[in-house]
């Protein structure tokens, strides 16, 4: 099983001193966070893609490239990419040339977006959502799978005889999660294509998680990838740690309150009874962790959101340490122990291109 983490890439105020960090320290923060998933044994590091105020990360693949140059084990991931208004031509050049660059630790995910006014800023329309996300993936999966591809569809202009360079390394095209948060036209697209789904689940109760994991194994099953538990299945996560867990509650209350995503609704307690966020001591945090699988099933990639909110850098890697050296290691043996035989692990660029040999 993966674990890591993921950040949206907000440019929050620090409620506590009222200090707004710049782009260029968010940005430099978010590489310092990459490097220190890896130095605490994590597996992924993912980046959002935001193209509007307080958010930063508008390239995701400059960002996960400058990190490949200084990382050699992280796979370096997306939390977003907007299939529905990036060009997928682009998105099939992009993360080519950025598996060449990280010798295929490089995997997406593929995301609707929900700012209504990033979509007009890309000349489309968010009431086409869905349909961009089917249309576009189904481009974005040809390009990486036929070398000439004649395309002609709604949104963009058609292609005679294209060829996306580069081409994808060992001719095994990056995996693709598609996230979804409420959508099941999406699971249902990861289910068709035998990808994977990551359920972004740090604002909903298990039962909703539970419904839309459920929808994409059905759905999987169906389509002859294999059997519902064989699906390949992420979870977020939300934490924050300190040994004593009244402690934690203390120093995180004000983020939480002042946060521009859940701040100024639910109280802090309400929302860590309703959704994963965990707030307390490395115990906790593995005690509930654990709890996922019993609504979601043994799945494959868990990710959690640690930078937002304001919290500064040097809290952020305290964190990372508590997490590496703490609720990691113990998180991976118990998945482990209950988990059957037949549930396969994340797929990498190593255990699919062995895959293709042995298939061959």
């Amino acid at each position: 099983m993966q674990f890591g983490i993921f950040s949206v890439g907000d440019v929050t105020p620090d409620p506590t001193t009222g200090r707004t960090p710049t782009e260029r320290e968010r940005i430099k923060a978010m590489v310092a966070i990459a490097l220190k998933a890896e130095e605490v044994g994590l597996d992924v590091f993912a980046t959002g893609e935001h193209h509007n105020p307080p958010f930063v990360p508008s390239s995701p693949t400059t960002l996960l490239g400058y990190i490949a140059a200084r990382t050699e084990k992280l796979i370096l991931s997306t939390a977003t990419t907007l299939i529905t208004t990036n060009d997928p031509v682009k998105i099939a050049e992009d993360f080519a040339m950025l598996q060449h660059l990280a010798d295929g630790r490089v995997d997406l995910m593929l995301g609707r977006g929900n700012t209504a006014p990033v979509y007009p800023w890309f000349g489309q329309d968010i009431r086409q959502g869905i349909d961009l996300a089917i249309e576009n993936y189904a481009l974005l999966h040809r390009l990486w799978r036929e070398d000439v591809v004649d395309w002609e569809g709604r949104f963009r202009t058609p292609l005679r005889g294209f060829t996306a360079t580069p081409r994808p390394l060992d001719g095994v095209p990056p995996f693709v999660w598609h996230g979804s948060i409420r959508s099941p036209q999406i699971a249902e697209q990861a289910a068709y294509y035998g990808d994977g789904f990551f359920h972004n689940n740090i604002f909903w109760p298990p039962e909703h998680t539970k419904r839309m994991v459920e929808l994409y194994r059905t759905r999987y099953a169906h389509y002859g990838h294999g059997t519902p538990e064989q699906a390949v299945v992420g979870l977020g996560g939300q934490v924050f740690m300190r040994k004593n867990s009244q402690d934690a509650v203390r120093e995180f209350r004000p983020y939480f309150d002042n946060a521009p995503v859940y701040g100024h609704g639910p109280s802090l307690e309400e929302f860590t009874a309703q959704t994963p966020l965990t707030v307390g001591s490395p115990q906790q945090v593995i005690e509930k962790t654990l709890t996922f699988r019993e609504y979601a099933g043994d799945y494959q990639r868990q990710l959690f959101l640690m930078d937002h909110a304001g919290l500064p850098l040097k809290t952020v890697l305290e964190q990372l340490d508590i997490l590496g050296e703490e609720v990691v290691p113990v998180l991976r043996e118990e998945f482990a122990k209950a988990r059957p035989a037949g549930v396969p692990d994340a797929p990498t660029h190593a255990s699919r291109l062995a895959a293709r040999a042995d298939a061959e």
